[in-house]
């Protein structure tokens, strides 16, 4: 039986977009931006297991050159007492995206394909769009090969800091 060009295409098309997603998500952030006490952020973890997840947070201090204390909006101590803070790299951060509301999706403008942020577990989280089931999305992502369906509002189009500018990665 002939091979299928439909399906070739598809699945070279998916390849392509797992490793275009692999490579933002272990990618080290732009860290020609000075960042000030009180600027809020988004941390990238490079913790196993959260690679492609941004944390919203809020700079502490500056140590050193090349060090941020960040204290998170959405994490929480192990003891749960306080917001989690920690010290980061430069390269671990990037100014906040445009507002929520100016990037969050409606269902009209989202493709089958379309690199997105989900938030979820407190994070957004990069992946694409893999299907629809009436009113939610599915979300492939290739860090941890998961594939989840939500609604639209946890949905934004995914952005990439880079050279002082966002740049749209559909």
């Amino acid at each position: 039986m002939a091979p299928n060009f439909e399906e070739y295409r598809s699945e070279s098309l998916i390849d392509n977009i797992k490793a275009r997603i692999n490579k933002m998500a272990f990618r080290k952030q732009d860290t020609t931006k000075l960042f000030q006490r009180g600027d809020q952020v988004e941390v990238a973890s490079q913790e196993w297991g959260y690679i492609g997840a941004y944390y919203t947070a809020t700079i502490v201090s500056l140590i050193g050159n090349s060090h941020y204390r960040v204290q998170y909006t959405n994490l929480v101590n192990d003891d749960k007492s306080d917001l989690l803070e920690e010290i980061v790299t430069a390269s671990e951060i990037r100014p906040m995206p445009p507002k929520q509301h100016e990037t969050l999706l409606i269902p009209e403008d989202i493709r089958m394909y379309d690199i997105v942020d989900v938030f979820d577990n407190d994070g957004w989280w990069i992946g694409f769009i893999s299907g629809r089931h009436e009113e939610n999305y599915y979300v492939y992502f290739p860090t941890t090969g998961d594939n989840v369906a939500y609604p639209p509002q946890l949905l934004r189009f995914h952005q990439e800091w880079s050279k002082g500018k966002w740049i749209s990665s559909n």
